[in-house]
Protein backbone atom coordinates (compact mmCIF):
# COMPACT_ATOMS: atom_id res chain seq x y z
CA UNK A 1 0.00 0.00 0.00
CA UNK A 2 1.75 3.53 -0.85
CA UNK A 3 1.39 5.93 1.81
CA UNK A 4 -1.06 9.46 1.11
CA UNK A 5 2.08 11.32 2.97
CA UNK A 6 4.57 10.31 0.38
CA UNK A 7 2.38 10.19 -2.70
CA UNK A 8 1.44 14.38 -1.37
CA UNK A 9 5.56 14.79 -1.02
CA UNK A 10 5.87 12.47 -4.16
CA UNK A 11 3.53 14.77 -6.58
CA UNK A 12 5.33 18.16 -5.07
CA UNK A 13 8.72 17.00 -6.80
CA UNK A 14 6.79 16.21 -9.72
CA UNK A 15 5.43 19.13 -9.91
CA UNK A 16 8.27 21.30 -8.35
CA UNK A 17 10.88 19.56 -10.73
CA UNK A 18 13.51 19.07 -7.88
CA UNK A 19 13.47 17.90 -3.94
CA UNK A 20 14.64 21.59 -2.98
CA UNK A 21 11.93 23.23 -5.00
CA UNK A 22 9.40 20.83 -3.52
CA UNK A 23 10.89 20.73 0.30
CA UNK A 24 9.93 24.99 -0.25
CA UNK A 25 6.69 24.37 -1.01
CA UNK A 26 5.81 22.02 2.04
CA UNK A 27 7.84 23.86 4.50
CA UNK A 28 9.79 20.69 5.29
CA UNK A 29 13.84 20.29 4.58
CA UNK A 30 15.00 19.29 2.10
CA UNK A 31 16.57 15.11 3.42
CA UNK A 32 12.96 14.95 5.13
CA UNK A 33 11.78 14.81 1.09
CA UNK A 34 14.55 12.98 0.26
CA UNK A 35 13.50 10.20 2.92
CA UNK A 36 10.23 9.83 2.00
CA UNK A 37 10.95 9.60 -1.88
CA UNK A 38 13.30 6.81 -0.63
CA UNK A 39 10.68 4.93 1.16
CA UNK A 40 8.01 5.64 -1.60
CA UNK A 41 10.32 3.64 -3.87
CA UNK A 42 10.73 0.85 -2.03
CA UNK A 43 6.75 0.56 -1.29
CA UNK A 44 6.28 0.73 -4.82
CA UNK A 45 8.97 -2.20 -5.91
CA UNK A 46 10.52 0.13 -8.31
CA UNK A 47 12.79 3.57 -8.77
CA UNK A 48 10.37 6.97 -9.10
CA UNK A 49 13.55 9.55 -9.81
CA UNK A 50 16.77 9.46 -11.00
CA UNK A 51 20.21 11.53 -11.10
CA UNK A 52 19.87 14.47 -13.67
CA UNK A 53 22.80 16.37 -13.34
CA UNK A 54 23.27 18.27 -10.00
CA UNK A 55 19.58 17.30 -9.66
CA UNK A 56 16.79 14.73 -10.30
CA UNK A 57 14.07 13.28 -12.87
CA UNK A 58 11.65 11.01 -13.02
CA UNK A 59 11.58 7.58 -14.68
CA UNK A 60 8.86 6.27 -16.40
CA UNK A 61 7.43 4.14 -13.76
CA UNK A 62 7.99 7.89 -11.83
CA UNK A 63 6.02 10.08 -14.53
CA UNK A 64 2.99 7.48 -14.72
CA UNK A 65 2.68 7.76 -10.62
CA UNK A 66 2.98 11.20 -10.79
CA UNK A 67 -0.43 12.15 -12.83
CA UNK A 68 -2.17 9.45 -10.10
CA UNK A 69 -0.33 11.28 -7.17
CA UNK A 70 -1.28 15.03 -8.78
CA UNK A 71 -5.04 13.91 -8.96
CA UNK A 72 -5.64 12.33 -5.24
CA UNK A 73 -3.72 15.78 -4.06
CA UNK A 74 -6.07 18.00 -6.29
CA UNK A 75 -8.75 15.20 -4.88
CA UNK A 76 -8.07 15.73 -1.26
CA UNK A 77 -7.79 19.67 -1.69
CA UNK A 78 -11.33 19.56 -3.26
CA UNK A 79 -12.45 17.83 -0.12
CA UNK A 80 -10.53 19.88 2.16
CA UNK A 81 -12.63 22.99 0.73
CA UNK A 82 -15.58 21.53 0.30
CA UNK A 83 -15.36 20.68 4.22
CA UNK A 84 -14.54 24.02 4.71
CA UNK A 85 -17.80 25.03 2.83
CA UNK A 86 -19.79 22.56 4.69
CA UNK A 87 -19.91 24.88 7.70
CA UNK A 88 -21.21 28.02 5.93
CA UNK A 89 -23.12 26.74 2.51
CA UNK A 90 -26.79 25.83 3.18
CA UNK A 91 -27.10 23.47 0.43
CA UNK A 92 -27.54 19.79 -0.05
CA UNK A 93 -30.32 17.19 1.91
CA UNK A 94 -32.25 18.44 4.51
CA UNK A 95 -34.86 16.25 5.78
CA UNK A 96 -37.48 17.42 7.18
CA UNK A 97 -40.38 15.56 9.68
CA UNK A 98 -43.81 17.68 10.35
CA UNK A 99 -46.95 17.45 12.43
CA UNK A 100 -50.29 18.17 9.18
CA UNK A 101 -51.09 21.17 10.91
CA UNK A 102 -47.96 22.97 10.61
CA UNK A 103 -47.43 21.17 7.07
CA UNK A 104 -50.09 22.53 5.61
CA UNK A 105 -50.16 26.52 7.43
CA UNK A 106 -46.28 26.66 7.84
CA UNK A 107 -44.18 24.53 6.01
CA UNK A 108 -44.58 25.79 2.03
CA UNK A 109 -44.27 28.94 2.40
CA UNK A 110 -40.80 28.16 4.57
CA UNK A 111 -39.92 26.04 1.98
CA UNK A 112 -40.32 28.22 -0.47
CA UNK A 113 -38.37 30.74 0.98
CA UNK A 114 -35.59 28.40 2.02
CA UNK A 115 -35.55 27.38 -2.14
CA UNK A 116 -35.68 30.40 -2.98
CA UNK A 117 -32.82 31.84 -0.83
CA UNK A 118 -30.89 28.78 -1.28
CA UNK A 119 -30.97 27.04 -4.77
CA UNK A 120 -29.20 24.01 -3.65
CA UNK A 121 -30.48 23.28 -0.54
CA UNK A 122 -32.54 19.63 -1.39
CA UNK A 123 -35.27 19.85 1.13
CA UNK A 124 -37.62 16.94 1.93
CA UNK A 125 -40.61 16.49 3.97
CA UNK A 126 -42.76 13.82 5.38
CA UNK A 127 -46.23 14.38 7.81
CA UNK A 128 -46.90 12.25 10.84
CA UNK A 129 -46.67 12.11 14.70
CA UNK A 130 -44.23 13.11 17.40
CA UNK A 131 -43.94 9.83 18.76
CA UNK A 132 -43.19 8.20 15.27
CA UNK A 133 -40.60 11.08 13.71
CA UNK A 134 -39.09 11.82 17.05
CA UNK A 135 -36.87 8.17 17.08
CA UNK A 136 -35.97 9.08 12.98
CA UNK A 137 -34.58 12.28 14.72
CA UNK A 138 -32.64 10.75 17.29
CA UNK A 139 -30.66 8.19 14.44
CA UNK A 140 -30.00 11.13 12.28
CA UNK A 141 -32.99 9.79 9.57
CA UNK A 142 -34.78 13.09 9.66
CA UNK A 143 -32.52 16.53 10.24
CA UNK A 144 -35.87 18.43 11.68
CA UNK A 145 -38.93 17.84 13.46
CA UNK A 146 -41.75 20.21 13.96
CA UNK A 147 -44.25 19.07 16.45
CA UNK A 148 -47.16 20.20 18.94
CA UNK A 149 -47.38 19.95 22.62
CA UNK A 150 -50.22 20.39 24.90
CA UNK A 151 -50.48 22.18 27.74
CA UNK A 152 -51.83 19.59 29.72
CA UNK A 153 -50.55 16.99 28.07
CA UNK A 154 -47.08 17.83 26.88
CA UNK A 155 -44.44 16.21 24.43
CA UNK A 156 -41.92 14.11 25.69
CA UNK A 157 -38.53 14.49 24.30
CA UNK A 158 -35.64 11.97 24.05
CA UNK A 159 -32.06 13.01 25.72
CA UNK A 160 -29.79 15.05 23.46
CA UNK A 161 -33.21 16.63 21.38
CA UNK A 162 -33.40 20.72 21.36
CA UNK A 163 -36.36 22.51 20.78
CA UNK A 164 -37.01 25.82 18.69
CA UNK A 165 -40.40 27.24 20.19
CA UNK A 166 -42.17 29.00 17.33
CA UNK A 167 -45.76 29.70 18.78
CA UNK A 168 -48.11 29.36 21.22
CA UNK A 169 -51.74 29.39 20.74
CA UNK A 170 -55.28 28.19 22.20
CA UNK A 171 -57.52 25.65 21.37
CA UNK A 172 -61.18 26.01 20.44
CA UNK A 173 -64.18 23.28 20.49
CA UNK A 174 -65.47 23.36 17.26
CA UNK A 175 -69.43 23.14 17.33
CA UNK A 176 -72.15 21.73 14.69
CA UNK A 177 -73.87 25.02 14.32
CA UNK A 178 -77.24 23.25 14.62
CA UNK A 179 -76.29 22.03 18.05
CA UNK A 180 -77.67 23.35 21.79
CA UNK A 181 -74.45 23.97 22.93
CA UNK A 182 -73.77 26.29 19.83
CA UNK A 183 -75.05 29.55 20.84
CA UNK A 184 -73.10 29.31 24.18
CA UNK A 185 -70.64 32.17 24.91
CA UNK A 186 -67.93 29.85 26.11
CA UNK A 187 -67.83 26.06 26.33
CA UNK A 188 -67.36 24.64 29.88
CA UNK A 189 -65.56 21.36 29.78
CA UNK A 190 -68.00 18.78 31.37
CA UNK A 191 -71.26 20.03 29.36
CA UNK A 192 -70.51 18.20 26.45
CA UNK A 193 -70.15 14.76 28.09
CA UNK A 194 -71.64 12.23 26.47
CA UNK A 195 -71.20 13.60 22.91
CA UNK A 196 -69.16 11.97 19.66
CA UNK A 197 -65.84 13.15 18.93
CA UNK A 198 -63.71 13.69 15.78
CA UNK A 199 -59.79 13.55 16.54
CA UNK A 200 -56.59 12.34 14.93
CA UNK A 201 -56.02 8.87 15.49
CA UNK A 202 -54.96 7.03 18.87
CA UNK A 203 -51.42 7.21 19.65
CA UNK A 204 -51.24 10.50 18.25
CA UNK A 205 -50.63 13.56 20.70
CA UNK A 206 -54.02 15.29 19.66
CA UNK A 207 -56.32 12.20 20.39
CA UNK A 208 -54.06 11.67 23.95
CA UNK A 209 -54.18 15.24 25.04
CA UNK A 210 -58.46 15.49 23.85
CA UNK A 211 -58.55 11.82 25.73
CA UNK A 212 -56.78 13.01 28.83
CA UNK A 213 -58.56 16.41 28.89
CA UNK A 214 -62.53 15.07 28.73
CA UNK A 215 -60.93 12.56 31.23
CA UNK A 216 -59.74 15.23 33.69
CA UNK A 217 -63.51 16.78 33.21
CA UNK A 218 -65.46 14.10 34.21
CA UNK A 219 -66.20 11.99 31.05
CA UNK A 220 -64.08 8.78 31.99
CA UNK A 221 -64.72 7.07 28.18
CA UNK A 222 -64.82 9.96 26.14
CA UNK A 223 -66.10 8.57 23.17
CA UNK A 224 -63.78 9.66 19.93
CA UNK A 225 -65.72 7.70 16.97
CA UNK A 226 -63.84 9.59 14.17
CA UNK A 227 -60.18 9.34 14.28
CA UNK A 228 -58.89 11.30 11.00
CA UNK A 229 -55.37 12.66 9.97
CA UNK A 230 -56.10 16.09 9.78
CA UNK A 231 -58.16 19.16 11.36
CA UNK A 232 -59.99 19.92 7.60
CA UNK A 233 -61.57 16.70 7.70
CA UNK A 234 -62.33 17.07 11.62
CA UNK A 235 -64.13 20.51 10.49
CA UNK A 236 -65.99 18.80 8.01
CA UNK A 237 -67.69 16.25 9.78
CA UNK A 238 -68.29 18.79 12.84
CA UNK A 239 -69.99 20.92 10.14
CA UNK A 240 -72.01 17.77 8.96
CA UNK A 241 -73.25 17.44 12.49
CA UNK A 242 -71.45 14.33 13.26
CA UNK A 243 -69.32 15.16 16.52
CA UNK A 244 -67.43 18.02 18.25
CA UNK A 245 -63.44 18.28 17.84
CA UNK A 246 -60.49 20.45 19.76
CA UNK A 247 -58.83 22.58 17.23
CA UNK A 248 -55.92 24.75 17.66
CA UNK A 249 -55.96 28.16 16.30
CA UNK A 250 -54.08 27.71 13.34
CA UNK A 251 -55.44 24.46 11.74
CA UNK A 252 -59.48 26.73 12.50
CA UNK A 253 -59.24 28.20 8.69
CA UNK A 254 -61.04 28.39 7.16
CA UNK A 255 -64.01 27.11 9.07
CA UNK A 256 -66.58 25.17 6.83
CA UNK A 257 -70.07 26.21 6.63
CA UNK A 258 -71.81 24.51 9.49
CA UNK A 259 -69.26 25.23 12.52
CA UNK A 260 -68.80 27.32 15.15
CA UNK A 261 -65.59 27.97 17.34
CA UNK A 262 -66.32 28.07 20.75
CA UNK A 263 -63.41 29.22 23.53
CA UNK A 264 -63.20 26.70 26.38
CA UNK A 265 -63.12 27.05 29.61
CA UNK A 266 -60.89 26.17 31.56
CA UNK A 267 -58.65 27.76 28.85
CA UNK A 268 -56.50 24.84 26.42
CA UNK A 269 -53.25 25.94 24.57
CA UNK A 270 -50.66 23.91 22.36
CA UNK A 271 -47.04 25.14 21.60
CA UNK A 272 -46.11 24.34 17.87
CA UNK A 273 -41.83 23.65 18.00
CA UNK A 274 -39.06 22.50 16.19
CA UNK A 275 -36.72 19.93 17.27
CA UNK A 276 -33.47 19.24 16.45
CA UNK A 277 -30.66 16.87 18.05
CA UNK A 278 -27.87 18.91 20.20
CA UNK A 279 -24.67 19.93 18.13
CA UNK A 280 -26.28 18.74 14.90
CA UNK A 281 -26.76 22.45 13.68
CA UNK A 282 -25.60 22.45 10.34
CA UNK A 283 -26.08 25.07 7.82
CA UNK A 284 -29.24 23.72 6.08
CA UNK A 285 -30.57 23.54 9.63
CA UNK A 286 -29.72 26.46 10.68
CA UNK A 287 -31.45 28.19 7.91
CA UNK A 288 -34.63 26.30 8.45
CA UNK A 289 -34.90 26.82 12.19
CA UNK A 290 -34.17 30.70 11.05
CA UNK A 291 -37.00 30.89 8.14
CA UNK A 292 -39.33 29.16 10.79
CA UNK A 293 -39.14 31.56 13.22
CA UNK A 294 -39.69 34.15 10.93
CA UNK A 295 -42.43 32.65 9.14
CA UNK A 296 -44.17 32.04 13.12
CA UNK A 297 -43.26 35.74 14.45
CA UNK A 298 -46.54 38.03 14.34
CA UNK A 299 -46.21 40.97 12.30
CA UNK A 300 -43.75 43.40 13.64
CA UNK A 301 -42.40 41.63 16.01
CA UNK A 302 -38.95 40.23 16.00
CA UNK A 303 -38.79 35.96 15.58
CA UNK A 304 -38.22 33.56 18.51
CA UNK A 305 -35.63 32.85 20.53
CA UNK A 306 -32.87 30.24 19.22
CA UNK A 307 -33.14 26.40 20.35
CA UNK A 308 -32.86 25.88 24.08
CA UNK A 309 -31.78 21.62 24.96
CA UNK A 310 -34.90 20.10 26.96
CA UNK A 311 -34.05 18.20 30.37
CA UNK A 312 -33.82 14.09 29.74
CA UNK A 313 -37.93 13.05 29.24
CA UNK A 314 -39.10 16.23 30.03
CA UNK A 315 -41.99 18.01 29.20
CA UNK A 316 -40.64 20.32 26.71
CA UNK A 317 -41.23 22.04 24.38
Amino acid sequence: MLSWERLRVFAAVARAGSVRAAAEALHITGPAVSQQLRRLEKEAGCRLVEPYGRGIRLTHAGRLLAGSAQEMVESAERAQRELAAANTVVAGPLRIGAVASALRTMLPAVLRELSERHPRLEPALVDGEADDMLPLLSTGRLDAVVLESWEHWPVRLPAGVSTTLLLRESARVAVPCGHPLADARVLRLGEQRGQPWASCPPGSDAYEALVQLLRAHGDPEPAVRYAVADYTTMLRLVGAGLAFSLVPEMAAHPLPPGVRLLPVEPGVSRTVAAATLDGAATPPVKAFLSELRRAAAPPGRAPGPEPVRAAEGGPEP
